[in-house]
């Protein structure tokens, strides 16, 4: 079995620890800083072996370098964005794939929010790690790619098993859930789960990951029918 363990950084972010006990290897995905990483694993005794990118943006990757002098990592991420990671090791597009121990992850390419994001899914784990092209109740902003794009990776991911545990690296679910009530007010599975994520961030507790059975039934991106409809509602939530 793999442990995931979830950092919170920044405002918003969370960078994810990934361990495989067998192996003792330990991987990070997205580490936006370095230090409360390298505390992370230094309070479970476990050694950092291997960075995951899924972009560049800087929330995402500035805590490459650092890691990879403490530790000695391996740095892997999207052959289409090495020239602005320029600490990347290893290069992978969609068809590669990363391995932790003995278990691998597929890379599968997913553009939009950024032009050569990618993500990492470990099939046989029930577990995809999504940066920030899927969020609990919402998808990325558009900033190097098409709604077009965006709109194939929500039917592509929404083709994975109800059970496969979501990753993403925001907590911004309450406010997009707040946005797809106003979409879809008569969603009963959208007012059940709200309830829930309100209540937990009232106790200030996190509200992923998620699960790719919850974002089917909430998810107003994933849910769209069309491209248009899926660019309409991007450009409402960016307006919002």
């Amino acid at each position: 079995m793999l442990e995931v363990v979830r950092i919170p950084v920044l405002n918003d972010n969370y960078v994810w620890l990934l361990h495989d006990d067998a192996s003792k290897e330990t991987v990070v995905v997205d580490p936006a800083v370095a230090g409360p990483v390298l505390e992370a694993a230094q309070q479970r005794g476990w050694t950092i072996s291997q960075i995951w990118n899924t972009h560049w943006h800087g929330d995402h990757v500035s805590g490459n370098a650092a890691i990879r002098a403490a530790t000695g990592c391996t740095i892997t991420g999207p052959a289409a964005e090495a020239e602005k990671i320029g600490t990347l090791d290893r290069m992978v597009r969609e068809g590669d794939s990363v391995r932790i121990g003995a278990h691998r992850a597929a890379v599968l390419a997913v553009p939009a929010h950024t032009a050569g994001h990618v993500a990492y899914h470990l099939a046989d784990d029930h577990m995809i790690f999504v940066g920030d092209t899927l969020f609990a109740m919402g998808c990325g902003r558009l900033f190097e790619g098409t709604a077009a794009q965006m709109f194939a990776n929500m039917q592509r991911l929404a083709e994975l098993p109800d059970d496969t545990i979501v990753y993403c690296a925001h907590e911004y679910t309450q406010s997009n859930g707040r946005f797809a009530l106003t979409v879809e007010p008569d969603n009963a599975a959208l007012h059940a789960r709200m309830a829930q994520v309100d209540a937990a961030r009232l106790r200030g507790e996190a509200t992923v990951p998620t699960s790719i059975g919850q974002e089917r039934a909430t998810n107003i991106f994933m849910r769209a029918r069309d491209v248009a409809q899926l660019a309409e509602r991007r450009a409402a939530k960016d307006a919002a």
